[in-house]
């Protein structure tokens, strides 16, 4: 039976609006973690990539229960958010420290991205997780009813493809040689995309508890897949098994 009431509805925050926080805030946070470099056995890499993907696998939840109208309205909230958080670590950076404090230096030097890597995590992930969605979103519209294994692997090989090349290019490109560069690119891709990879089994469990629990499983016959939320043609968020009329 299909639930008439709106996702988020009822008692305490839904599910799509906890989905929503914690994607704004897993961004945030891997951006912050992203200043501290980590090894595991023979990779190295900022340790933003350890939690970034997380928002993949979010992206590819709400897509999947919600449809991309939904999806995409997040993805431009976390996006912002993330605008904001680097607003405000840069104008903290300029502001005068008190006399006498010796952290400011290091404060500065670890909390404050340049404009260049800030723009690069910025663009990356606006583009990467709108080519997730969309291409969730087409696939599942040309195949309805079939299980969303196939659909979540190709959206986050497209995505994460997507974000991956947008920053290295941004932020590295003609600062690191050719063969260190494609490097850089190559281990990103395979760690994001394996990690996602790896979480299938509670990715695809947390996909049939949701649509479930929502009594919903759009299929967005007729919604824009333009990147841009205003957009959105009212009234046709999805049609399909379980979604609203």
């Amino acid at each position: 039976m299909t639930d008439p009431s709106p996702p988020g509805s009822g008692r305490g925050p839904g599910r799509l609006e906890t989905a929503s926080g914690l994607c704004a805030g897993l961004l945030i946070v891997s951006n912050l973690a992203s200043t501290r470099m980590v090894e595991l056995g023979p990779l190295a890499f900022d340790g933003g990539t350890l939690v970034f993907p997380l928002t993949y696998v979010l992206g590819d939840l709400m897509t999947e229960v919600y449809g991309y109208a939904r999806a995409r309205a997040v993805i431009w909230t976390a996006f912002l958010c993330l605008g904001l958080a680097f607003l405000c670590l840069g104008l903290t950076s300029l502001l005068p420290a008190p006399e006498g404090w010796q952290g400011a230096e290091a404060w500065n030097a670890v909390m404050t991205l340049s404009p260049r890597l800030a723009a690069a995590s910025l663009l990356a992930f606006l583009t990467g997780s709108l080519v997730n969605a969309a291409t969730l979103s087409r696939l599942k519209t040309r195949s309805p009813g079939k299980p969303p294994l196939g659909r979540f692997v190709l959206s986050s090989l497209a995505g994460e493809a997507a974000d991956t090349l947008i920053f290295a290019a941004v932020a590295f490109l003609g600062i690191l040689d050719g063969g260190l560069w494609l490097a850089l690119v190559a281990s990103n891709f395979v760690y994001k995309t394996g990690f996602e990879i790896a979480l299938l089994p509670l990715t695809l469990w947390l996909a049939r508890k949701a649509k479930k629990a929502e009594g919903r499983d759009p299929v967005d016959s007729g919604v824009s897949l333009s990147p841009f939320p205003w957009s959105w043609r009212r009234g046709r968020e999805g049609s399909g098994p379980g979604s609203p009329a």
